[in-house]
């Protein structure tokens, strides 16, 4: 069986290649999407729309164009794995687990002890909670294998 998984949240590690790296030791076939991981390209996504003086309107134009990226991948995704980090606040990774849901797409919860109690209503629409990157690489093999 053939997976494709969407790696959504915390960019300033490397889990994702972690993940990736694990499934290939594993020979899975999966293929591996997310979101533009380059903090500064994503920020200036909607920049060749024209300047803008204000901030929140270059947000605003930057988040639209990123979301035609996210939306389209997440829709097209058998499984997403959002991960939330230690160091920032991952807002739009729980507004990515939030449309996972809305979409009845299953996601895994990838994050650490400390941040349960915030991302409570988050893990339990979530298929898994996981702490680690191998946990995740264990279920993709199952689902994959059976």
């Amino acid at each position: 069986m053939s997976f494709t998984v969407y790696l959504s949240g915390e960019i300033h590690t490397d889990w994702r290649d972690e993940i990736k790296r694990g499934a290939e030791a594993a020979g899975l076939d999966v293929v591996f999407t997310s979101a533009v991981t380059d903090h500064d390209a994503s920020d200036a996504a909607g920049d060749s729309l024209g300047a803008e003086p204000n901030a929140f309107w270059r947000d605003h134009k930057s988040s639209k164009v990123n979301a035609i990226r996210t939306k389209t991948l997440i829709q097209q995704a058998d499984l997403v794995v959002v991960r939330f980090g230690d160091k920032y606040k991952q807002w739009n990774a729980a507004f990515d687990a939030g449309y996972c849901a809305a979409l009845d797409k299953p996601y895994i919860t990838l994050h650490g002890e400390d941040i349960v109690h915030p991302l409570k209503e988050v893990d339990a629409a979530a298929m898994a909670w996981a702490t680690t990157t191998e946990q995740v690489v264990e279920i993709l093999k199952y689902v994959l294998r059976g």
